[in-house]
């Protein structure tokens, strides 16, 4: 898979393709011991080719437990306009957005805090395409790093629980985020921005670590297979 081959790639002491970026561990490390960043973006909208990333961010993780003070958190200049629909969503304004810096321009910046980790998003595949869209076509791929998507380990734990219950309560299922952190009762407010967003999508991803071993995912390799985007 191309996650793995990166990892090893990036064992072996191939540079990556932005500077600053860096390898992961081994893929037998225990998901445990693993340096993940968890984070999210706000969007104009979600078309990658029309649309563009208002704000970034993120935080760490080393292994389950969540690093409160490391964390990257960045309202950005969009380069395609913010609609009506899309500052109702994420509450911000284009007056807030015009003295701030391209995302391009923090690319290095948010590349050096993802140093060493895997990246963990909830549909992180979405995150990723825009990052890659913002990316000079000189540079190649933003970011290097392997991904897992919580969204993915989802769709495997539901397929492997006899208690269908532990993870629905009937009726239509949905898993967005906000669904998801229902369902398994973690607390949240109104707010709505990256970087609170990507501090739910880490205690479900610390729920996802807890039960993942009761089904043989103990390394980052069974990790990236089942958590691919």
């Amino acid at each position: 898979m191309r996650t793995l081959a990166l990892c090893r790639r990036f064992l072996h002491g191939h540079e990556a393709s932005v500077p600053g970026a860096a390898g992961c561990p081994a893929p037998e490390t225990a998901i445990a011991e693993v340096p993940y960043v968890v984070f999210d973006t706000e969007l104009t909208g979600l078309q990658s080719r029309s649309d563009s990333i208002v704000s970034i961010g993120a935080l760490k993780m080393a292994g389950p437990r969540i690093l409160v003070g490391e964390t990257f958190n960045r309202i950005v200049r969009p380069r395609t306009e913010l609609t009506g629909k899309s500052v109702l969503i994420h509450g911000i304004t284009p007056a807030e957005t015009l003295q701030r810096p391209t995302f391009a321009s923090l690319l290095p910046e948010f590349t050096a805090f993802c140093q060493g980790s895997v990246l963990v998003g909830h549909a992180v595949s979405i995150d990723l395409s825009f990052i890659n869209a913002e990316t000079p076509a000189s540079s190649g791929e933003a970011l290097p790093n392997p991904a897992v998507d919580t969204m993915a380990i989802r769709r495997y734990l539901k397929g492997r629980t006899s208690d269908r219950c532990a993870f629905h309560e009937g009726g239509p299922e949905r898993a967005d985020l906000f669904s998801l952190a229902r369902e398994h009762g973690i607390p949240m407010s109104r707010e709505h921005n990256a970087l609170y967003d990507a501090y739910i999508t880490a205690q479900l991803f610390q729920r996802y670590l807890a039960i993942l071993p009761g089904f043989g995912i103990r390394t980052l390799g069974d990790l990236l297979k089942i958590g691919k985007p």
